[in-house]
């Protein structure tokens, strides 16, 4: 049986999730039907749900090994350079859906196998390590700015939990669409990069000069009552992660009373992918990158990750 070389969870380990980690041969990938291609990764980038998978979050022991990553760019049988759409029909999950790494082997890995119609072209002046950041925390913010947040009806914004992928993208994104943006965090430092991106940097919890249309909720818990409270009439408070606390207080006076929208999401459609590799590539807007790492020393890129001075994402370099 043919082998590759790849980063995968061997077994669980929620108090230390680095020591869970495996690099080493994996089998290639098979295909599970005639729809499936395979494709020679060139670039992926790393994502927490890696993480929670080696926490053992989302997987069940008889499915290790797994090889992880969601995301990619990568060369199909034809020699183009396409980008992988993470999300994969899976009728035995109850969501119907599933993304790489928790039914199907994922991206962290010299091949991945995907379906031929999951597979979008590298737009003209991406680079590959670019468009590997944006599969997953990209798609993720782009569709709760724009479909859930109807960013488009939107002034102001705030992004709370700034440094994670999907809260730099957020901040990205939203900054160049020609929005006000005001992101939170605990590290003056990251306040400075935040700055540097264009938005207005708080300290969490911090009074805003204005209540915003928009809140992009990653954190949960921590600073769900400060994005209650810097809501303005109307607005909408989009969740995608709860990073600090999955059961928060809420008061729900404030929500009929100012008859906030929460909602709900994760990942997005084909097509809001293909609008946010356009978006990227024709407003010049490029992925927030914390660091780039060789395909060779991947464990050192997933100890990055955890740890707490990461900002923006870890991408991965399959040519070295």
């Amino acid at each position: 049986m043919p082998i590759m070389r790849a980063a995968f969870a061997s077994r669980f380990d929620d108090a230390d999730p680095l020591a869970a980690l495996t690099v080493g041969e994996q089998p290639e990938p098979s295909l599970p039907d005639e729809g499936w291609v395979t494709l020679r990764v060139t670039a992926s980038s790393l994502n927490h749900h890696d993480l929670w998978s080696l926490r053992g979050v989302g997987l069940r022991a008889e499915q290790l090994p797994m090889i992880l990553g969601c995301d990619a760019v990568g060369i199909d049988p034809d020699g183009n350079e396409m980008v992988v759409y993470p999300v994969i029909a899976t009728p035995g999950d109850p969501r119907g859906v599933s993304i790489l790494s928790e039914h199907f082997p994922g991206t962290l890995a010299e091949r991945v196998a995907v379906p031929r119609s999951n597979l979008l072209p590298l737009p003209a002046g991406l680079t590959a390590l670019d468009a590997a950041c944006l599969p997953t925390a990209w798609l993720t913010a782009w569709r709760m700015l724009t479909t859930k947040g109807r960013i488009d009806e939107a002034e102001a914004v705030l992004v709370q939990g700034a440094g994670g992928g999907v809260a730099t993208a957020a901040i990205a994104l939203a900054t160049a669409m020609g929005k006000r943006v005001y992101a939170t965090s605990r590290d003056a430092a990251k306040r400075e990069r935040v700055a540097a991106l264009g938005a207005t940097a708080v300290e969490p919890g911090a009074r805003l000069p204005e209540r915003v249309d928009v809140v992009i909720e990653t954190v949960g818990a921590a600073t769900f009552d400060h994005s209650l409270k810097s809501a303005a009439v109307g607005a909408r408070i989009v969740v995608c992660g709860a990073t600090a606390g999955h059961e928060p207080k809420v008061n729900l006076r404030r929500i009929f009373a100012m008859q906030l929208e929460i909602l709900g999401t994760s990942m997005g459609t084909p097509a809001d992918l293909a609008d946010l590799l356009a978006f990227c590539a024709e407003r010049n807007v490029r992925p927030v990158v914390d660091s780039v790492v060789p395909f060779s020393r991947v464990a050192d890129a997933f100890a990055r990750l955890h740890s707490s001075e990461v900002f923006g994402k870890v991408v991965i370099d399959h040519t070295q």
